[in-house]
């Protein structure tokens, strides 16, 4: 994050959690059994597979109805405003729907590294890590087990869980999915990878329709979280915060997503320009990413993240 990140402040908001209201309610209960319902025929992502999970089968993301973690712990890696002093509390989901050749997590999404556990295990898992101090419960790659999270915050509620969800993703979501997370999540964290559907086609196992799926998830995403605002602790409670990976010789259409985010959401919409590509898992097959982000290219991109008039982007050295 550079020395002129955005600094406004705003009275910290109260610290309830979306989710704790559908809970009280039953709703969060029952949208879990809906989501599980999905799985028998999955249409938790824009592939909609149609694997029945709940038999064992596996979809694209290479996962059955049974829940997969790689690991969960305090993350100091991530946005300064989610780390804070106590850490984001990361639980690495092991699979992913979207399957990026250059996955830098290659060991979890693409070969599934992880121990089975269950939900009960997964509720105990977001209590461990709120006794440890962090600020938030932080879902990596959460779609295809978004069932599942459901009910463990459900189990983790009803055991004193307060913390914010943020739900860090791809950003390639069907809409009908993101409705049942409304009043869910309190942080959406998504990526905004490429501005050309044939980027994602080369490089995402083929995934189709990206720029105008990940466009209308985005646009979702606010429409029920909001921008999100630094409270008067540093830290963002509630709001829409986009990444976008910037690669070597615009293999992401920085400047189109840029300016995109800035024609359809509001101009403090916060974004983190990301500058640590580097090659990785099956990147090395394909010429145009198989090297490192120059520093001229990420130059290249702060100057079209100034032109494009978004005045919360957070850039990095």
């Amino acid at each position: 994050m550079s020395p002129g990140a955005i600094q406004e402040t705003q009275e910290s908001p109260p610290r309830r959690a979306a989710y704790l209201r559908l809970h009280e309610s039953g709703e969060l209960k029952e949208r879990g059994k809906l989501l599980w319902e999905i799985m028998e025929s999955c249409r938790l992502c824009p592939r909609e597979c149609g694997a029945n999970r709940l038999e064992g089968e596996t979809g694209v993301c290479q996962s059955t109805d049974r829940l997969v973690v790689s690991s969960h712990h305090p993350h100091f890696g991530e946005e300064r405003f989610l780390v804070g002093t106590g850490g984001s509390g990361t639980i690495f989901l092991s699979g992913c729907h979207l399957r990026c050749v250059f996955c830098q997590n290659w060991e979890i999404s693409h070969e599934g590294q992880g121990n089975e556990c269950s939900v009960e295990e997964l509720a105990g898992m977001m209590l461990r890590l709120q006794i440890l101090g962090c600020h938030n419960i932080n879902l990596v790659s959460p779609t295809h087990f978004a069932a599942h999270i459901l009910q463990a915050l459900s189990l983790a509620a009803e055991q004193g869980l307060h913390l914010p969800v943020v739900y860090n993703t791809c950003g390639w979501e069907r809409l009908e999915i993101l409705r049942l997370l409304d009043g869910v999540v309190d942080i959406y964290l998504p990526d905004f990878k490429f501005s050309q559907d044939s980027y994602a086609e080369s490089f995402c196992s083929g995934a189709r329709k990206y720029v105008s799926t990940t466009q209308a998830a985005l646009t979702e995403m606010h429409r029920q979280v909001g921008t999100a605002i630094l409270s008067a602790d540093g830290l963002v409670h509630r709001g829409l915060v986009i990444r976008h990976l910037v690669m070597p010789e615009d293999g992401s259409g920085t400047r189109e997503v840029l300016n995109w985010i800035a024609s359809h959401l509001p101009r403090d919409t916060r974004v983190n320009l990301m500058s640590q590509y580097h090659p990785a898992y099956g990147a090395f097959r394909c010429r145009s990413i198989a090297r490192r982000l120059n520093r001229g290219e990420y130059a290249q991109a702060v100057r079209w993240a100034l032109e494009s008039g978004l005045t919360a982007v957070h850039y990095q050295e």
